[in-house]
């Protein structure tokens, strides 16, 4: 059993108003740490006062780009009460990460009790306006001060909370989508099914672009035939295509395993609907817009939950989804997962983790 020791802090910060929280603009009082030494293991469990790093400038982190994150929230129910959703998929899946980063594994416990300690001792940070929670983001860097491209033998586990409001300005009203077709995020063999941020990198000169023509996001197709789609920015992407739910395979190794896209699965295969799982081509959700068999488009994530697609554009081919609305698929979809989180519906799937 992890034992964290717990150093409050003597200058609480004034919590910032929670209408204009945006998102990822505000962080809490505390944040938990822990390192990690070869031959030691990791140690040193604690929460400190929230406060800045002091590295090297030869930390290995900054020039090898060894490091990986998570992100999942905590949510306030309306009696009160804070809680999480389905914080083991997203411990599972940093480990998977670190696996592939040359990182050590951290016990799956431990980070689950380190979690539910943090948001407990910040626990009236967790906002309770609608459409509000608090995101947590754990993740870990190299630390080691040495320029020479190899596995680092010492680390830094940290974990952070920012009480935040719709990812998107709009809320839930449906984004213009940009098919990206001249740089790639992933390929087979590499790191696109792992939280780190080196993904995230290679993908801005994308979102810049589609930002630059007047849209939200950038569908990401496949870094080998420019052909198949992988997903969408920051979310993972689903197609309704003659009332047949399609999102792409994970078997190529270049999409992000999502927690909110497995919970989408499950609670669309509960309702009876026809979920497939697949190599999806460009070629045949464009088709399917033209003539008229694209029913409606999402894209999913834990910052946005559900993001409806009410536009695609493919090299100026402009494709209207639905009507530019949200489809009943997006909107059940979106009202079960956020009923579930924060707590206004019953949990019959045992996915939320109390915390207080």
């Amino acid at each position: 059993m992890i034992d964290i020791k717990i150093e409050r802090t003597t200058a609480p910060k004034v919590k910032p108003d929670p209408d204009k929280l945006g998102f990822g603009n505000y962080f809490t009082d505390h944040m938990f740490l822990m390192n990690y030494t070869e031959g030691q293991g990791w140690h040193d469990a604690r929460i400190v006062p929230y406060q800045n790093f002091s590295l090297d400038p030869a930390s290995m982190v900054f020039h090898y780009a060894q490091e990986i994150f998570e992100g999942l929230k905590a949510y306030r129910t309306p009696d009160g009460h804070v809680q999480l959703f389905r914080p083991q998929k997203n411990i599972q899946r940093m480990n998977r990460t670190n696996d592939r980063m040359c990182i050590p594994r951290v016990d799956e416990e431990d980070v689950l009790t380190a979690l539910k300690t943090l948001v407990e001792v910040d626990k009236d940070w967790v906002p309770s306006k609608e459409g509000t929670s608090l995101y947590i983001r754990p993740f870990i860097f190299a630390t080691d001060a040495h320029l020479g491209v190899h596995v680092a033998k010492t680390y830094i586990f940290c974990i952070i909370l920012s009480p935040v409001g719709s990812y998107y300005a709009a809320g839930i009203n449906p984004v213009k989508i940009f098919v990206e077709t001249e740089y790639v995020r992933a390929v087979k063999g590499g790191t696109g099914f792992t939280k780190c941020g080196g993904n995230y990198a290679a993908s801005l000169i994308g979102q810049k672009k589609a930002e630059e023509l007047g849209y939200a996001q950038v569908l990401w197709l496949d870094g080998i035939e420019h052909k198949y789609i992988d997903e969408v920015g920051a979310m993972n992407v689903f197609f309704v295509i003659d009332g047949e739910v399609i999102t792409p395979t994970l078997e190529a190794g270049s999409i992000l395993p999502g927690v909110t896209r497995m919970s989408c699965i499950e609670l669309l295969q509960s309702w009876g609907y026809k979920v497939t799982e697949r190599r999806l081509a460009i070629a045949e959700v464009i088709e399917a817009a033209k003539s008229g068999r694209l029913n409606e488009a999402f894209g999913t994530g834990t910052a946005a939950v559900i993001s409806p697609i009410g536009e695609l554009n493919d090299n100026g081919d402009k494709m209207i989804v639905n009507n530019g609305e949200i489809g009943p698929i997006s909107q059940k979809l979106y009202d079960n997962l956020t009923g579930i989180q924060w707590g206004r519906i019953p949990d019959d799937k045992g996915w939320t983790v109390r915390v207080d």
